[in-house]
């Protein structure tokens, strides 16, 4: 119990503090989110947000001497230079998920070995997407961290259910130090994440995810379930941007977030609507686990349904949003 108090409090104390400094420091200027057709928001904001986030993950981290492959190490070191050059400099996208593919790899080698190739580039794929997709969710007040606050929460309580305490303290210093960052970012936010944010904890997901599904902590499914407010959100939105032939490596506003907002429903109360999901997968999560397997088919069947609902309701008020009746 006091491990746990102590991860989760230098974790939360140590990003709220930077990220809060960060926001006012000099620094800030160094990285600004310039408004794009991407964006929702109309001035600058720093992008710098997700320094004191690593900051506070990294104090969380050495108090609960965090142990990971070292070619997982190695993953997350190349995803945050490279996240944080694009941030201040801006890189190609070539370049950019280049670099994602090799973290993946090789963060899926240090977990999976060489032995099953197939299942080696299914893991190299989903840690690539998930690094990427959670920099394309990451476009809306408070979204992003409540997204980190609760999925890697569940994992905390999963790993600890199994009884992988170092495990679980590790992903509650994630937890922790995503509402640190909250502080800052929640509507009105005064600083975002930036892809030196936003990037490492879709690395983590994915990465996270899979070693708790190696050890036996969680059954395959429950990371996608955890996380699949963003997962369902982006990967839909990329297959109606391919099908539509656009440019999908572009800046838009084609997220089902992004249309929440749009709609009028504005940052703060879409971040709302966003945490009752979250919280309610998370939920649904740790309660599937103690399902028999038809039991956790049906969740799945059910949270299936709860989706496609959610996405035509959002899909027609959008249309008659774009299509006025006369």
């Amino acid at each position: 119990m006091w491990p746990a108090l102590s991860v989760s409090l230098i974790a939360f104390v140590t990003a709220a503090l930077a990220v809060g400094w960060l926001a006012r420091a000099r620094v800030a200027r160094l990285a600004l989110d310039e408004p794009n057709a991407r964006s929702l928001h109309s001035t600058p904001v720093p992008r710098t947000g997700g320094l004191g986030l690593l900051c506070g993950i990294a104090a969380g981290w050495l108090l609960a001497s965090a142990r990971l492959p070292g070619l997982v190490w190695a993953g997350l070191a190349i995803v945050i230079v490279i996240s944080l050059l694009d941030d201040l400099h801006g890189l190609s996208a070539a370049l950019r998920f280049t670099a994602h593919l090799l973290a993946a790899t090789l963060a899926a080698v240090a977990l999976l070995g060489m032995t099953d190739l197939l299942l080696l580039a299914i893991a190299v794929f989903a840690i690539g997407w998930m690094c990427n997709l959670y920099n394309f969710m990451d476009g809306a007040d408070g979204l992003a961290g409540g997204m980190a606050l609760s999925g890697f929460l569940a994992y905390a309580v999963a790993a600890w259910l199994a009884g992988s305490t170092p495990f679980a303290l590790l992903n509650l210093a994630l937890s922790a130090a995503a509402a640190g960052f909250l502080l800052h970012n929640f509507h009105p936010a005064r600083i975002f994440l930036g892809d030196a944010g936003s990037v490492p904890l879709g690395f983590l997901a994915a990465v996270l995810g899979l070693a708790g599904w190696l050890q036996r902590d969680w059954p395959w499914w429950f990371p996608l379930l955890v996380f699949s407010p963003f997962i369902v959100d982006a990967s839909l939105t990329l297959t109606r941007r391919l099908l539509n032939g656009a440019r999908v490596w572009e800046a838009h506003r084609d997220h089902y977030y992004q249309r929440l907002v749009l709609l009028g429903l504005g940052h703060r109360n879409t971040a709302l609507a966003e945490y009752v999901l979250m919280a309610a997968c998370a939920l649904a999560s740790l309660w599937g686990m103690t399902l028999e397997t038809s039991g956790q088919h049906a969740l799945l069947g059910a949270a299936a349904l709860v989706y496609a609902g959610l996405i035509v309701k959002i899909s027609l008020a959008w249309r008659n949003r774009e299509q006025p009746h006369a």
